[in-house]
């Protein structure tokens, strides 16, 4: 039993490294960690209302990165990965502008000043990752022909 077929480890670490070197795997381990900063400094401030944000964000950028490391979203074609991906990025972004800017504006301690800006950062890198999200989209989609085969009539 000593048989590295079925042992999923191997395959799993392959495919996560392998994943994680991708522009897309790139942008959603530095989103994680990202939310993993900013949850630890609003967690020490006088801010811990506004940690919904980035858990919320962690937890999906953790769950986006598994789907598509392990090629779930080939398999499971129900739903439009890329839309999707693209609605998370662009609801975080416009989340995360908001909660840093009332943090950075309303309270004054270091840790509160820390994770705004950062909030502010996570904001622009959520807003890229939804427009490069986009183009990658777009320049999939093949427009349709407005002319017959035959030629115009």
């Amino acid at each position: 039993m000593a048989d590295s077929e079925h042992s999923p480890s191997p395959n799993c670490w392959a495919a996560c490294t392998s994943f994680s070197r991708t522009r897309k795997g790139i942008f959603l381990l530095a989103e994680m960690v990202l939310c993993l900063l900013i949850v630890i400094c609003y967690s020490a401030s006088r801010v811990t209302g506004y940690l919904t944000v980035p858990v919320l964000e962690l937890v999906l950028a953790g769950l986006f990165f598994a789907i598509f490391m392990l090629n779930i979203h080939h398999q499971i074609e129900l739903i439009n990965w890329p839309w999707s991906d693209f609605f998370r990025g662009l609801i975080a972004s416009v989340l995360f502008f908001i909660t840093a800017l009332i943090t950075v504006i309303k309270y004054v301690d270091a840790q509160s000043m820390v994770g705004g800006v950062l909030g502010l950062v996570a904001a622009f890198l959520f807003a890229y990752d939804a427009y490069s999200t986009f183009q990658a989209q777009r320049s999939r989609h093949t427009p349709a022909a407005t002319e017959s085969p035959d030629g115009p009539s």
